[in-house]
């Protein structure tokens, strides 16, 4: 079945260009060198993608929360991985797939202010304005959104599945059953 592509490679390589150079215009004067926060799982490719494009010293770190299940958010967040590195005092960028309803965005600025960095920025691939239950400034944005479609995809997953797929598409109810086809037979 044909796929309702949402971002293609081509184009998700434009973005991480485009971004990586507004971020460096934000950065190029920083007296201490900045961190990038990776939220896993989801935002991997677009980290790895996007650091490529980089070219100016930085360090790198990951966190993980979950407030996921299938296809909708559980309304509740929790931190499953702590940042390891300190950041105090630095420029810090979380780097996520996708802010939607704004949640697990809210809990990792509050997170991260704790550790007194100097500022927080947020860079996200995709920016779904209309998903928000509470306000958050996407301050990197590669694609705003307006729809509220649910996107798999380039590290956006259902289930912990599509992870790997190139590009990002708009999952239809078919390409759902599909996969939980998938899953249903891997518990056999």
């Amino acid at each position: 079945m044909e796929k309702n592509i949402v971002l293609s490679q081509e184009e998700i390589q434009f973005i991480c260009a485009k971004l990586a150079k507004q971020i460096e215009a934000k950065i190029k004067n920083a007296e201490k060198v900045p961190v990038f926060v990776g939220v896993l799982k989801g935002s991997l490719n677009f980290m790895m993608d996007l650091l490529k494009f980089i070219k100016v010293p930085i360090y790198t770190d990951y966190i993980q929360v979950r407030s996921y299940f299938g296809t909708s958010s559980t309304g509740r967040v929790q931190l499953l991985k702590d940042l390891s590195y300190d950041c105090e005092g630095r420029d810090v960028f979380i780097i996520e797939d996708i802010v939607d309803t704004g949640l697990s965005m809210q809990f990792l600025l509050e997170h991260i202010k704790s550790h007194q960095p100097r500022n927080v920025y947020v860079c996200a691939l995709f920016d779904k304005i209309n998903a928000r239950m509470v306000e958050v400034n996407v301050d990197f944005a590669g694609k705003v959104l307006e729809k509220n479609d649910f996107l798999i995809g380039y590290g956006l997953d259902y289930n912990e599945l599509e992870r790997n797929v190139p590009y990002v598409y708009s999952a239809t109810p078919e390409d759902i059953r599909e996969l939980d086809e998938v899953l249903e037979n891997d518990e056999k």
